[in-house]
């Protein structure tokens, strides 16, 4: 009997081991057709199951009768039964709320919904905020999407007018890393100086991203530096490109601006200024998408590209008669064409993967290429105040240069005199800074799975940036009678090149501590190179004495600037995430990094987040981080001349290793060094709404700055000033302790109806304050107050303040009804201070009231201001999309730049017009219309 026992359970074993089999499958998003990693395939009724990997692809053992259930967060879990063949694809439905999208920065593990993860992440559809707005760019739209997200264009910067850099938290642009799908992008080989935001620093540019090619934009607001190394003490932006097939794309838009109160055209005496037209700036764009497939298992080419054409703006107060209007402005002889710059660039972008093999490998590249010209104005030189800023003959009279130089006056007679030539009947000319910019990358790789469950990507990323000066329309006055035909000089630049090779490792294990835990660990090694190339001879040399030397607007680059350094950084790390219980999650992150230039660093990240109930998370994180010195800080070497009084100066932009940066006592630069924390809650309160809230402190030591400018009164410099023939130095330094602390508190509920009907919201706000802590001077220069705001004024520390506003928040409502929509965005820029110039060694800066002797601080108040969008939207049909609205609907400006009461002392900011660069912009209200087209 025992016998027959065991032999029937030997027969109905061998039973269940024939009818068992192996099926492969992969689990994609029905929306976006993007492989989803880390979902869960589970056998119901059983504790057997697995996850999906890199590639969303999963194997399994299973019966022909089991049922599988698929599941991953923020999307809509399925049951299937085992299908008859050993393949299968399944398609998961994202869930209704736009916050449950899944995120795959902040984690180098599995993809987490916006909601589920530990850390703050926004996710921006480009589709979504392009094609209802005038703003042509990625970084004006993500401006007003983004409350954390802040940009200042800039005018009246040099080469700043043509590249806009942003921050997150109004920390440095150069403390956010910048990511494409995942992988490290270059930053501009540019580094911010004069009359711009984020003084002292580099970043990348975004807009050297084709708009057309990008699906996505990630953007984690948390520092990061322990999971992506350099740059990330703000946190990350991680651009994912389009990979989207069989569909041709495009868009064609205009713009322009019709500031009905503050263009030129309309000022009192337009003929004192540049002007244009009454709708100026106007824009085109255009941009092309489409992608092809490649073999029979997913593979493809994606191709993208930009074309975008902006004209300048020209913006003046219009009544400059303060004896009948005690709020008008005298005549800006300062700025006589004021506004943004002129910019023309286009772009390509191809992305694509390719399995290779059986399919558990794929081979993956992304290119980007874009080339930009920008032309600006730069300050005025006014013959009544300058005349050697003017070629003259060998009497010092003016030789007149038509279509260069003008008359205030354009009725009156040329005057060459300089015993009569007066305010009344001035000559002046602007010289133009045309910048021509051209930007890479390339990046390759493999990536796959080995037997065991183990994910890897194995990559090499190239790219550069290359930034070259030409001076226009200008003249180097030093060349007399000889010059007056030497307009256009070639006035050198800068370039950096960087090199990224990374080793990325990850692994699920399905039951560790009860829980599930993934490993993640990997290697990466960096080769980055910096230079800056001279100008031609004429761009910088001298050939008279006392005369305005160089190519004016932008003095070219010397032999003595010329530089080519490189330096290499290897770096390791390993990211442990584990499921603790169903509903906690912990996450933690150690990098270590050493650097040829400055030495070695380690950074540590821990976060959590733990579900209170099903629809409520707390989560929240520490970490230290860090920024390495930029090769731009630590090598930028500039040398200008200038002359006021009619007394020449010499000013240097001294690099960290050069003779008078030693004598000055400053230290070679190092690391920034970051400790981060934030807590908060996501909670979604209705099926259609729900609420994030995280608040965040950011400390930050040995920020790197740019010094004001130091003399020969400075005993320890003064002989290395002599011998280099400077008669002022400045230097980049490790100077500056802050701690930013704030909140982000993001509101959004969807509500679809029956049919096609839909009505969104959306409140976005970002509380940011920033407090300096200490400034680290050397003793060199610490001798007395007048020094210490040399080194890092009352005014350079309001600068920095006022990075970000201490209040910034994005209202969104948007109705769509069948083939018609609406919308209105409305976006709210807090209070900034920001202080003037001032009379000279006056600390703070103080300035006369009106027909006085009396001194005020000449503080500027950028009051709180409020812009309102609005648009409409049709579909004519599944193929054409048509949008028109009005961006600044009612021709919102700040506050004029002005202490109060002292408006002869007008123009003494940085931009040398009306207003300083603020978030909001002073352009004004501005019309545009874009067509949409998908087959």
């Amino acid at each position: 009997m025992k016998g027959l026992i065991i032999l029937a359970a030997l027969i109905v074993t061998s039973h269940l081991l024939l009818a068992q089999k192996t099926i492969t499958g992969k689990i994609t998003d029905k929306a976006s057709g993007t492989a989803l990693s880390g979902a869960s395939i589970k056998i119901k009724g059983s504790k057997k199951g697995t996850s999906t990997n890199t590639e969303g692809v999963f194997t399994l053992e299973v019966n022909p009768q089991d049922i599988l259930i698929i599941s991953n967060v923020g999307y809509v879990e399925q049951t299937v039964a085992v299908p008859s063949t050993s393949s299968i694809d399944i398609l998961l439905e994202p869930l209704a709320s736009e916050l449950t999208q899944v995120v795959f920065v902040g984690s180098r593990g599995v993809g987490r919904s916006k909601t589920e993860s530990p850390v703050p992440v926004d996710v921006i559809k480009i589709s979504d905020i392009g094609q209802n707005a005038a703003r042509p760019d990625l970084m004006s739209q993500l401006n007003v999407s983004v409350p954390s997200f802040n940009y200042n264009k800039q005018s009246g910067g040099d080469g700043a007018d043509a590249i806009d850099l942003a921050t997150l938290r109004g920390l440095g642009p150069d403390q956010t890393l910048v990511l494409i799908n995942g992988k490290r992008q270059h930053q501009t080989a540019f580094v911010a100086l004069f009359g711009t935001r984020g003084r002292g620093n580099s970043g990348t540019d975004l807009n050297a991203i084709p708009e057309a090619s990008i699906d996505r934009v990630e953007i984690l607001r948390d520092g990061a530096s322990a999971q992506y190394g350099s740059d990330a003490i703000a946190g990350v932006i991680n651009i994912i490109l389009k990979k989207d097939v069989n569909h041709f794309t495009g868009t064609a838009g205009w713009s322009g601006y019709y500031d009905h109160k503050y263009n030129s055209l309309n000022s009192i005496q337009p003929s004192q200024y540049v002007t244009g037209s009454q709708v100026d700036g106007q824009t085109f764009t255009a941009s092309l998408h489409y992608g092809v497939p490649i073999g029979k298992k997913g593979g493809f080419l994606d191709m993208s590209g930009n074309f975008l054409t902006q004209g300048k703006t020209f913006r003046q107060v219009p009544d400059t008669d303060a004896t009948a209007n005690p709020n008008a402005l005298p005549i800006n002889n300062v700025r006589r064409a004021n506004g943004d710059a002129s910019v023309t660039s286009g772009g390509i972008v191809l992305n694509s993967e390719v399995p290779v093999g059986k399919g558990k490998t794929t081979f993956y590249a992304f290119g980007i290429y874009n080339y930009k010209n920008s032309n600006a104005y730069a300050y005025s030189r006014n013959f009544s105040g300058t005349p050697n800023r003017f070629p003259t003959d060998a009497n010092g009279n003016l030789l007149y240069v038509p279509g260069i130089m003008h008359l205030v006056d354009p009725k009156a007679p040329v005057d060459t005199d300089p015993n009569t030539i007066t305010s009344a009947n001035d000559v002046y000319f602007n010289p133009q800074e045309d910048v021509h910019i051209t930007d890479g990358s390339l990046a390759v790789g493999f990536r796959g799975t080995f037997p065991g469950g183990l994910d890897w990507d194995l990559s090499n990323t190239a790219g550069g940036n290359n930034f070259h000066y030409f001076g226009k329309k200008t003249f180097n006055a030093s060349l007399g009678e000889a010059g007056i035909n030497r307009n256009t000089f070639n006035d050198g630049g800068f370039y950096l090149f960087q090199n990224t090779v990374n080793a990325d490792f990850s692994k699920n294990y399905s039951n560790v501590a009860g829980g599930n835990f993934i490993l993640s660990f990997g290697a990466e090694y960096r080769y980055e190179q910096y230079g800056i190339y001279k100008g031609e001879e004429a761009s910088y040399l001298s050939y008279a004495p006392g005369i305005a030397a160089g190519s004016q607007g932008f003095p070219g680059f010397q032999p003595a600037d010329e530089t080519n350094a490189p330096r290499t950084n290897v770096a390791g790390y390993v990211e442990g995430e584990l499921d603790v219980t169903k509903q906690w999650l912990i996450d933690g992150a150690v990098r270590l990094e050493n650097y040829s230039d400055f030495g070695f660093v380690d950074t540590y990240k821990f976060s959590t987040r733990y579900k209170v109930t099903k629809n409520f998370n707390l989560r929240g994180s520490v970490s230290t981080g860090f920024r390495a010195p930029s090769l731009q800080q630590i090598n930028f070497s500039n040398t200008e001349t200038n002359v006021q009084a009619g007394a020449i100066s010499v000013v240097k932009i001294a690099p960290n290793d050069n003779p008078i940066t030693e004598a000055a006592g400053i230290p070679k630069l190092k690391q920034e060094n970051s400790f981060n924390a934030s807590v908060g809650f996501a909670w979604k309160a209705a099926p259609n709404l729900t609420f994030t809230v995280d608040g965040y402190l950011v400390k930050i030591k040995n920020r790197v700055v740019l010094t004001g400018e130091f003399d020969t009164s400075i005993q320890a410099i003064a002989p290395a000033l002599t011998q280099l023939g400077v008669n002022d130095a400045q230097f980049f330094a490790n100077a500056v302790n802050t701690t930013n602390y704030g909140a982000d508190l993001v509101a959004d509920y969807n509500l679809r109806f029956t049919g096609r009907n839909s009505l969104k919201f959306l409140l976005a706000t970002n509380i940011n304050h920033l407090n300096i802590n200490r400034i680290n001077i050397p003793p060199a220069l610490n001798i007395d107050y007048t020094h210490q705001q040399t080194f890092f004024s009352t005014r350079e520390q309001d600068f920095v303040k006022a990075s970000a506003p201490p209040i910034k928040s994005d209202f969104n409502v948007e109705y769509d009804a069948g083939k018609f929509g609406v919308g209105a965005h409305l976006t709210y820029y807090g209070k900034i201070i920001l202080l003037g110039y001032g009379y000279d060694n006056a600390y703070p800066p103080e300035v006369y009231l009106n027909n006085t002797t009396t001194l005020v601080p000449e503080q500027f108040n950028y009051h709180g201001k409020m812009t309102t969008d609005i648009y409409c939207s049709y579909k004519f049909s599944n193929h054409f999309y048509a949008s028109i609205g009005i961006d600044n609907l009612f021709n919102v400006h700040p506050d004029l730049g002005v202490a109060a009461g002292a408006n002869e002392s007008a123009y003494d900011g940085e931009t040398g017009g009306p207003w300083d660069a603020v978030q909001m912009g002073f352009d004004g209200l501005r019309i545009f219309s874009k067509l949409v087209f998908n087959f």
